[in-house]
């Protein structure tokens, strides 16, 4: 099953993608150049903020937000324009990128920092350097002001986050990924999801009721990622009409069995089921 993609005005992206086998999409340091002007064009023309970026030989990951709600145009632009470069230069046909590209949506409040420092950690972690700092294609030297290369990069909004003085905000960043250079990843042992954020991030994205009519087309570990506790989902949950949305909502976008919601609401699971199919019938 295809993964879901979310889209919605000021959205925010991990963004990863692959060779095609596993294969280099960077053969030289022309590669990587092209691909950083031709992302540079994109943020342009659809005007995406870009917070964090690392090139590596056979994928490359993004930090991206999304103002007009337009990734998957944007993507389409990127990958597409870059397999055009890739071929001519390399005199190769074909598919350059494996499939689609992956993406997490992002809670910024919760983990736009994390995310933005295991992007450019990813060389140390590949052990391909010793520090971020020695890897020319990522967003870290942009960062630091060692270099600013390219317009589509604007490191003020990720060091706004640390201090208003962009030298003692410069300064706290580097402490912030040194602190965890070989640390984790803010993922975790998510593999397959689509959401990183809090349980209520999660409920806001789907919401109990926009997507309830085609709720069979999210994959399961979709629903799993992040989702709110019972106790939590029906906290001193007294109306009626209320209670059976966040019933349908626990069963169909956080993926709780009928067993497990009937006893955190103390009635017959064939009252649940029963809930559950009045429900369905409503968007049929």
């Amino acid at each position: 099953m295809r993964p879901l993609r979310i889209e919605y005005p000021g959205a925010l992206y991990h963004i990863t993608s692959r060779g095609n086998r596993y294969a280099s999409i960077f053969r030289t340091d022309k590669d990587r150049r092209s691909f950083l002007e031709i992302l540079n064009d994109v943020c342009t023309t659809h005007h995406w903020f870009c917070d964090a970026y690392c090139l590596m030989d056979n994928h490359y990951h993004l930090l991206v937000e999304t103002p007009e709600g337009n990734l998957s145009a944007g993507m389409r632009d990127l990958n597409g324009l870059y397999t055009q470069f890739f071929n001519k230069q390399n005199k190769t046909v074909g598919h350059v990128f494996q499939g689609r590209y992956h993406t997490f949506l992002i809670e910024k409040d919760g983990y736009y920092l994390n995310v933005a420092r295991y992007i450019v950690l990813n060389p140390v972690r590949a052990q391909l350097v010793d520090h971020p700092r020695d890897w020319p294609w990522s967003s870290y030297q942009d960062m630091l002001a060692i270099k600013q290369r390219y317009r589509f990069f604007q490191p003020k909004r990720l060091l706004d986050f640390f201090h208003q003085n962009q030298k003692i905000a410069r300064k706290a960043f580097k402490s912030f990924v040194d602190e965890t250079i070989l640390d984790t990843s803010p993922f975790g042992e998510i593999h397959e999801g689509t959401i990183l954020g809090s349980p209520q991030f999660v409920s806001e994205v789907y919401g109990y009721r926009e997507f309830a009519h085609d709720s069979r087309e999210i994959p399961v570990p979709q629903r799993l990622i992040g989702r709110p506790i019972l106790s939590q989902l029906f906290d001193k949950q007294d109306d009626i009409f209320k209670r059976n949305e966040l019933i349908r909502f626990a069963r169909s976008r956080c993926g709780y069995s009928v067993t497990a919601i009937a006893k955190q609401l103390g009635i017959h699971r064939t009252t649940v089921s029963r809930i559950l199919n009045e429900s369905s019938k409503r968007y049929k």
